[in-house]
């Protein structure tokens, strides 16, 4: 996907929270060179490619509003701190380019205190009923109106060549019975994911329009990262074991991720949070989240428990000051050699 690329690249330069959410490959290799003790800490099943960017909503099977982490593409056994670090990091690097108003100390104390009381807790669900009434009223405002929301997916140009075969397996899996017609389109999202095929099939089904999307699958960056690692995909594990209400229309079949396209799955984005206070309420739901993620591996949680009274208060503070130089080093070399190839 050339264009993808190209694009993908161009809002990588434009700055570095786009460039730390492009590169969780380049994440992958640098994490163990800055923090070599932190690479040591205790395994989970980890999102991997953790950001302020990776939180959204989803209706469960019985139609409630959650929110929670909605992309696991980079999920990988991992120590849990990498989460933790890639967290505060894209919230510290948000907070330079003066979109956000927490600073390096209370980023990790607000992230280190939401963490920590989800593992005293046993994780929870964030449910957008009667609990969360407040992340309920910021998810219906960040909602999609129907009408925008189906002028996007009518907007999506029709694919006029033939899919691969799995994708489309995989998409009439998901149809309703009997199968109505339905036309293929492309659509673009994301940075990170920008390069990677994704096909939606649009159609009509008893009076109202639906949209199913088939994104490609592909093992981890950690995988490539790692010679003689674990090319399995863990996406679906992930949904499987992490304390969560799963959306029941998200799946994994074959190769292909394929998922329900609504305007009730929608992101919340921190920077549009007025206020510290609303910002640090925000920022800790997203830690306890993090923390339901790695409750998916239950023998590491009395571990990670340990390994966490015996670091000194300062680690993540430490690791994220670090990891911030590094990825912030990193991206500026990067535009200049680009730069230079142009």
């Amino acid at each position: 996907m050339p264009d993808q690329l190209t694009d993908k690249h161009s809002q990588m330069a434009k700055d570095s929270i786009q460039f730390l959410r492009g590169t969780f490959y380049r994440w992958t290799q640098l994490f163990p060179a800055v923090c070599p003790d932190l690479a040591k800490s205790v395994n989970v099943l980890a999102a991997g490619d953790l950001h302020i960017a990776s939180f959204g909503t989803w209706r469960d099977e019985f139609g409630r509003l959650i929110w929670g982490v909605d992309d696991f593409d980079e999920a990988y056994p991992l120590p849990y701190t990498n989460d933790l670090v890639r967290l505060a990091v894209s919230a510290v690097i948000d907070t330079r380019a003066g979109d956000l108003t927490v600073g390096v100390k209370n980023a990790c104390d607000v992230i280190l205190d939401g963490y920590g009381e989800s593992l005293k807790a046993g994780g929870r669900a964030f449910v957008l009923e009667e609990r969360h009434k407040w992340l309920r009223t910021i998810a219906l405002d960040h909602l999609d109106s129907l009408r925008e929301f189906w002028k996007k997916i009518d907007a999506l140009p029709t694919l006029r060549t033939e899919i691969p075969a799995a994708a489309r397996k995989a998409l009439e899996h998901m149809l309703p019975k009997p199968r109505a017609p339905y036309r293929i389109a492309r659509r673009v999202a994301g940075t990170g994911g920008l390069g990677h095929p994704r096909y939606v099939a649009v159609f009509e089904w008893k009076g109202g329009q639906l949209a199913i999307e088939a994104k490609a699958a592909a093992p981890s960056a950690c995988a490539w990262a790692r010679p003689g690692a674990s090319n399995a995909i863990y996406y679906e594990r992930m949904l499987k074991c992490a304390v969560r209400c799963p959306d029941p229309f998200v799946r994994l079949t074959g190769r292909w991720i394929v998922h329900q396209l609504s305007p009730d799955a929608s992101p919340i984005e921190i920077e549009t949070m007025k206020g510290q206070e609303n910002q640090d309420k925000l920022l800790h739901a997203m830690a306890w989240e993090a923390a339901n993620v790695h409750l998916g591996t239950p023998r590491a949680v009395s571990r990670i428990k340990n390994d966490l009274r015996k670091r000194p208060a300062n680690w993540l503070r430490a690791a994220v000051k670090d990891m911030t130089k590094k990825t912030i080093e990193d991206w500026k070399e990067w535009k200049l050699s680009r730069k230079s190839r142009h």
